[in-house]
């Protein structure tokens, strides 16, 4: 009798271990209901037509393992649609964190920007809550606790493209309506006259909320009452065109016209002419948002290859840039 319970508790000292390690990594791996990493995009997409928060964690872990996070510059969309997703459940936005644990240290940057992009009352007591499970990341932490480190909704939207990325996953993780505003906002900038960042990021949103107002009832609705809310003529005006564009189908001008703008300022100088660069990140804001909506429809309505994830090929690139002499 003895020798067999010994026998059982050997057998026990291999299996527990060996299960337990199999639960860890079958907890890493993509659920079943994200094989591919257009299945993500695709759920991200129609989230809020169908909410269901308690797939976030296997989400997250899906991108992490089809490199959706791999650049955080290409990341923006990802990480502004899990802020969403937290700020709209914040009396389980801790455990839902929880889950997603264990996590790849360069992975961890992602979330990060994420509890403090979800604008949670008390965001930083959860960051710091987290904080022992990111060692390497605690520099990064810090800023955000004690730093620097701003908040979605005070970042500038002339920082860059992903800024503009992170405001539509918001959107597309809580269907926030401030967040669309801010994008209209950048309407005002398809005046300007001397940044060529400006006017790239106004084309950007311009060309983007036409784009997806053509797919989404809800937002072009949240247009139409963006309206009375902004203060800018210059807005208001581009604003216009763009409802008339999604109601109509025709975003094609509004791509046309907003390079023709950008062609006119670049050619006004050097200065200008060095923002070249710059413009393909723009790019691949257009094209990553782009092939959220063609995914949703299980189709591809761009004309351009479209690359999952915000990497642009070059044939998009050329596509989505300004024509040079």
């Amino acid at each position: 009798m003895r020798g067999w319970a010994r026998s059982l508790a050997v057998l026990l000292m291999i299996l527990v271990p060996a299960a337990a390690d199999a639960a860890a990594k079958k907890s890493r791996e993509p659920a079943k209901a994200f094989e591919r990493a257009e299945a993500v995009l695709k759920w991200i997409n129609g989230y809020r037509g169908e909410p269901e928060p308690a797939k976030l964690p296997a989400a997250v872990r899906a991108m992490g393992e089809y490199g959706l996070l791999r650049e955080l510059d290409q990341a923006g969309l990802q990480v502004g649609f899990i802020a969403g997703v937290l700020a709209t459940n914040p009396d389980d936005a801790p455990a839902l964190i929880a889950q997603m644990f264990p996590m790849p240290p360069e992975d961890q940057v992602i979330l990060i920007k994420a509890i403090a992009f979800s604008g949670l009352p008390n965001w930083k007591a959860v960051l710091s809550a987290f904080a022992e499970r990111m060692p390497a990341r605690q520099v990064l932490i810090d800023k955000y606790l004690y730093g620097d480190g701003k908040t979605l909704f005070e970042l500038p939207l002339d920082e860059g493209s992903f800024v503009l990325d992170s405001h539509w996953g918001y959107y597309f993780g809580s269907g926030s309506e401030a967040a669309v505003g801010r994008i209209v906002s950048a309407l005002a900038w398809m005046s300007e006259g001397d940044s060529v960042d400006r006017l790239t990021i106004a084309a950007m949103a311009k060309w983007t909320l036409a784009s997806n107002a053509t797919r989404d009832k809800d937002l072009l609705d949240t247009l139409k009452g963006q309206m009375n809310l902004q203060e800018s003529d210059v807005a208001r005006r581009h604003l216009r065109e763009v409802i008339l564009a999604a109601e109509t189908f025709e975003t094609a001008k509004i791509r046309r016209d907003a390079v023709a703008a950008i062609d006119q300022l670049k050619a006004r100088g050097p200065e200008s002419a060095r923002n070249y660069a710059w413009w393909g990140q723009a790019g691949q804001t257009v094209l990553a948002l782009g092939c959220v909506a063609a995914s949703a429809m299980g189709q591809v309505q761009l004309g351009i290859p479209c690359v999952v994830g915000g990497a642009v090929s070059t044939a998009a690139l050329k596509y989505l840039a300004p024509t040079t002499p």
